[in-house]
């Protein structure tokens, strides 16, 4: 019986995906484990270490092999970690001589690490393909709306105004940069682990024997080789985790906006209609933005799970007693939840309902308010700064407060009359008028993110 929600079997769809579940599932961490082992005994063949055929013969025997689960879980339980048993069952079950040099010079975490970024190597590739995608759709939206005007809010109230290309490129920018990190990560984080006892790699000898294995181990498992073992270094663990973490909060962070811009007084943005698709039990108009309210919520988790990730660096001498453990925990929790919030958020974007009408009418609704700042930079230099500024709050107050727009107040202000022509004063008063280089920027991300061509095909995915 599951009991995360990343498991369950009613919850789990919405959490993360059977691609990425199948990727940290236990079976496949077993395997990774075994499949270390394998890769650790050709090694040493290759490297002299344990005879030329014991390494392929291993191999063999290792792939073929069927483990008794409910024995590694028991003696699991008794020894603290599942390496011990799991090599027993190894030894015994690889019927030739060669079966005594599996396990040859390692330790318990050099399989287990070595596993694990196995694991995270294949994480990875999904994160960084659901990046891919998400940075199609956005640059998607971007083009599609670069000049759809909009209200730019700064703490919910009008601000300025903009485009939802603008906002849509916002996006898109975190997204380029997540890409840029993910690459980076490659190269700095997925490094093989082989060390022995206290990563010296004593067992095999005083000379460079056990740093030609740990070379060729690299080779094997398609890792990089360290200068040094990391086995109590885990900032590249720690790395990972934050990273996940990075891009739970850009997710986050738009899943925030969808979900306060769909409310039916704003109304400017729907999730993509699915029938019963966050349909209430008691009220039959709700469309709750489900895929927002799981978005939000991932993006906490994977910020408690950075936390784990970091705890799990502060280890002690040259063996942890304890903090590794975190990892087991954080790592596979990340990469589902992570995963999970791309896809929902995928899905969301590429079938985005953008309701053009709602946001040119929420534009205009504060009666030329909004573009407060730009009568005041534009009379700013005829009488100053500060003077512009109280000009402008006086007739921004009177408006609210006469229920008149900005251009009715201003028009009976000798100030203003005196320095703009009735012409001029209409146009400082016009929303449309006042974009800034918002829409340069949305040109410069698009070309930035090498995808200035679309049709609304390529922006589709069959997320539900």
């Amino acid at each position: 019986m599951a009991v995360s929600a990343l498991d369950s079997r009613i919850f789990r769809n919405l959490f993360g995906t059977q691609e990425i579940r199948d990727i940290f599932a236990e079976d496949t961490y077993v395997k990774c484990l075994v499949d270390v082992e394998a890769a650790l005994a050709r090694s040493q063949s290759k490297t002299g270490v344990i005879p030329s055929d014991a390494g392929d013969a291993i191999t063999d025997a290792l792939d073929k092999i069927q483990l008794d689960y409910d024995r590694l879980a028991r003696e699991t339980d008794v020894v603290g970690y599942p390496v011990l048993p799991l090599v027993c069952q190894l030894v015994e079950r690889t019927p030739n001589e060669t079966s005594k040099f599996i396990h040859w010079g390692a330790t318990t975490q050099d399989i287990m690490d070595n596993a694990s970024m196995l694991q995270i190597k294949r994480g990875l590739i999904l994160v960084e393909r659901e990046l891919q995608t998400l940075k199609k759709v956005l640059t998607g939206l971007a083009t599609t709306h670069r000049d759809t005007p909009m209200a730019g809010r700064t703490h919910l109230q009008h601000a300025l105004p903009c485009t939802f290309g603008y906002k849509c490129a916002v996006y898109l920018s975190g997204i380029l940069r997540h890409l840029e990190r993910v690459e980076e990560i490659k190269q700095r984080c997925l490094l093989v682990q082989f060390g022995g006892a206290a990563g010296t790699i004593a067992s095999l000898g005083p000379d460079d024997t056990g740093l030609r294995v740990r070379e060729q181990l690299a080779i094997e498992l398609g890792l990089h080789n360290p200068a040094i073992t990391w086995h109590v270094a885990r900032d590249n663990i720690a790395e990972v985790t934050n990273f996940l973490a990075l891009i739970g909060g850009t997710l986050g962070k738009i899943a925030l906006d969808l979900m306060v811009m769909s409310s039916n007084e704003f109304d400017e943005v729907s999730e993509p209609f699915v029938p019963h698709r966050g349909a209430s039990s008691t009220m039959p108009q709700k469309r709750n933005p489900i895929s927002s309210e799981v978005i939000l919520a991932a993006s906490k988790m994977l910020r408690v799970n950075a936390s784990l990730g970091l705890d799990a660096m502060v280890t002690d001498f040259e063996r942890a007693s304890g903090p590794w453990h975190l990892e087991w925990v954080a790592v596979p929790d990340s990469f589902v939840t992570a995963v999970g919030a791309l896809h929902q958020t995928n899905f969301v974007m590429a079938g985005l309902v953008v309701k053009t009408d709602s946001m040119e009418r929420n534009l205009h609704s504060t009666r030329g308010l909004i573009v407060g700042e730009a009568v005041m930079m534009a009379l700013a230099p005829h009488i100053g700064r500060q003077k512009a500024h109280d000009e402008v709050y006086e007739a921004c107050k009177s408006a609210i407060e006469q229920n008149q727009s900005l251009l009715q107040v201003l028009q009976k202000s000798s100030v203003l009359t005196g320095v703009f022509t009735p012409e001029q004063l209409t146009r400082l008063c016009d929303p449309l008028q006042y974009m800034g280089a918002s829409q340069l920027m949305v040109d410069e991300m698009i070309k930035r993110s090498g995808l200035s061509v679309l049709n609304k095909d390529d922006l589709l995915t069959n997320g539900h």
